[in-house]
């Protein structure tokens, strides 16, 4: 079976793309960098997509193994795009999920414009080049916080999806899939994948 580093630290992550790859139908062998014992590298781009092929590049010339990775954040337009691509990083590297939450909050006291995205870009290095693909799925920070909590996820207990009725945080399973940005950037080069699975 052929092995795909999922280059990534969080274990939430991990699996999520361990998930979503299985329900399109790939049959990989997951591997996180923790299980080849490899540094996580610095992540020196001024965009998600530089950070993105940053790390797909270091991981599979320390690996060998085709690589996926993602880079991407939480932008608020009123913001002017912040936190953007510091959004775990945004008040430093110990903040906690609750202190990110209260500052957008604070933030935004006198902003009339609510609208916000998450993004992600994926980048998937292989012996025959690294691909990319971006999604995003757009909505509106709620006048105040979801009482819910999703460990490592802050903002998905504040942004809101009018046409839902619901918090990020609250959407159903079936909801989730619909909306899910990452799903949505596998998509478009599920064919890569294919190809990869198929390879030598």
């Amino acid at each position: 079976m052929r092995k795909l580093l999922i280059g990534t630290t969080n274990p939430g992550k991990f699996e999520e793309y361990k998930k979503l790859l299985t329900d399109f139908g790939f049959k990989f062998e997951f591997v996180s960098p923790k299980d080849l014992n490899i540094e996580e590298p610095e992540e020196t781009g001024k965009t998600f997509e530089e950070n993105a092929l940053l790390k797909a590049k270091y991981y599979y010339e320390q690996s060998k193994i085709p690589t996926l990775v993602d880079d991407g954040g939480f932008e608020i337009d009123a913001l002017n795009g912040e936190p953007g691509i510091k959004s775990r990083r945004w008040l430093g590297r110990d903040a906690s999920d609750e202190e990110l939450i209260d500052e957008v909050y604070k933030r935004m006291e006198s902003q009339e414009n609510k609208k916000c995205r998450l993004n992600v870009f994926l980048a998937l290095a292989t012996p025959f080049g690294v691909m990319t693909s971006r999604a995003d799925v757009e909505g509106v920070i709620a006048d105040h916080p979801s009482d819910k909590r999703i460990q490592g996820y802050p903002y998905r207990s504040l942004m809101y999806f009018p046409n839902y009725g619901k918090y990020y945080c609250d959407l159903t399973e079936e909801e989730h899939e619909i909306l899910n940005h990452r799903k949505h950037a596998i998509e478009k080069i599920k064919d890569i994948f294919k190809e990869l699975e198929n390879s030598k």
